[in-house]
């Protein structure tokens, strides 16, 4: 909540905002902030296969599986969501790319020409197989409580390099996810945290951004008319201290009116080279990806991008045809981005991150009465084991840490859990996940809540 960040700002630094020269100057809760220690990171795109991309059809082969197809696998005590079956080998080839030799699956072509950029976790674990518990854990390090996401956390620390935009935008084409919001939420931080979202099937600006021009009233008159409506609410928050609803709405004013300005700019991409289209393809996932490269080359801090809304990586049944197919809609601009990036030289400095809120069983599911319309050819959901990769940013590239056991189940070797995840991602941004707090209600919070450690492998 919001009346705390004018207050805090002074605490954490005071760098010119967005004021005009008509209204009475402050310094903005996003203005750019200096973390514990030097960070290689300074900005960071999330992307969110929504649903639980298999692990064993993308990053992580298992030709022990080809042994065992058909037959039950000497795996015990390990809880799935639902009852699963016999071995299921990817029905997918893996082969090596780049330096580094790293197999990847031929479904992602184009991410694994920049293999040699990857650090490839293969030993990630969660807490339960379910989506709404595990989709809170990855974005918000708590699976059950309502607790700052993970972009707000960024934000809070670094504040945004660009006062016109949001320091934090979440892009979800066709609506919101499972847990709506609740995934780019700002919690008990002040609401200038809190990720906004774009719904980017739209591709005219005006629909990507709901009322993001006005065209009855002119810049100057729209900054007379707001700085005497400030000026009111500032009055009216005098007589009720830490009213987190007005200041998010007096922040929310500024920030539309700001928006007008470097929104319609940043949100066009036919503003961009021909070449450079083609490069990133077709499609909604290839536009937004496109969209994320132009919004932190323009200052925003955390770009998290989500394939789809619902769970379109979870696939139950048909993964042969679901994966290619989604693969399909993304991995060529995956690879685009993270090529532009670099022949940009923003790699170096931007912390790209692939996943899903789990992986999916080396076992077929089974059919059960309403599930899978007695289809056995899915996979289930999977806490126990499963990979992500980050790129730039300081991530050691070309490389593969921690490994599931041999058919794919769990993580067997350097396991690391989605609180190490992020302990890793704030000590690439110059954080100390453990010094990155916020007092509430009696209580110092952080992303990490009371557990993780830096995967000191994965940094270069």
């Amino acid at each position: 909540m919001g009346m705390g960040a004018l207050g805090l700002t002074g605490l954490l630094g005071n760098t010119p905002a967005f004021a005009s020269t008509e209204s009475a100057a402050y310094t903005s809760p996003l203005a750019p902030r200096t973390p514990h220690f030097p960070g290689r990171a300074k900005r960071v795109i999330h992307l969110f296969m929504n649903g639980g991309p298999s692990h064993v059809d993308t990053f992580d082969p298992k030709p022990s599986l080809a042994k065992y197809a058909g037959k039950l696998l000497p795996v015990e005590n390990l809880k799935t969501e639902r009852k699963t079956g016999a071995a299921f080998p990817s029905p997918y080839k893996f082969s090596p790319h780049g330096q580094s030799g790293i197999e990847v699956s031929e479904i992602f072509p184009h991410v694994a020409e920049c293999v040699d950029d990857l650090a490839i976790i293969r030993s990630m674990h969660a807490d339960v197989p379910n989506h709404e518990p595990s989709l809170m854990l990855m974005n918000c390090g708590e699976a059950r409580q309502i607790r700052p996401s993970m972009g707000s956390w960024v934000t809070y620390g670094l504040g945004s390099d660009n006062q016109n935009l949001p320091g934090f935008i979440a892009m979800c084409p066709g609506g919101y996810p499972i847990q709506e919001s609740q995934n780019w939420q700002a919690g008990f931080l002040p609401s200038v945290f809190q990720g906004t979202y774009v719904d980017t099937q739209h591709t005219q600006i005006e629909k990507l951004i709901e009322n993001v021009q006005n065209n009855l009233t002119s810049m100057p008159e729209q900054r007379a008319q707001l700085d005497l409506l400030k000026q009111l609410n500032e009055r009216h928050a005098r007589a009720r201290q830490q009213d987190g609803q007005l200041e998010a709405r007096i922040q929310s004013f500024e920030l539309a009116y700001r928006m007008q300005m470097d929104a319609t700019d940043a949100f066009d991409i036919s503003r961009e080279p021909e070449y450079i289209r083609k490069m990133y393809g077709e499609g909604t996932q290839a536009r937004q990806i496109l969209i994320a490269r132009r919004l932190i080359e323009r200052g925003v801090r955390f770009v998290q991008l989500w394939h789809g809304n619902g769970q379109p990586w979870d696939n139950h049944d048909d993964i042969e045809i679901n994966h290619r197919k989604l693969a399909g809609q993304c991995d060529q601009a995956i690879g685009a981005l993270l090529k532009d990036l670099k022949q940009r030289g923003l790699l170096e400095d931007t912390l790209v991150i692939w996943g899903g809120e789990f992986g999916r069983t080396p076992t077929v599911e089974l059919p059960t009465p309403g599930s899978n319309a007695g289809k056995i050819n899915g996979r289930d959901h999977n806490n126990h084991g499963f990979t992500m990769w980050l790129a730039g940013g300081g991530a050691k590239g070309g490389t593969v840490y921690g490994a599931t056991d041999e058919f794919g189940f769990a993580a067997a070797e350097n396991k690391v859990h989605v609180h190490d995840l992020h302990a890793t991602i704030l000590h690439l941004l110059g954080f100390d996940h453990e010094k990155l707090t916020f007092r509430n209600a009696g209580r110092d919070f952080r992303l990490t809540d009371v557990h993780g450690h830096v995967v000191k492998e994965l940094i270069a």
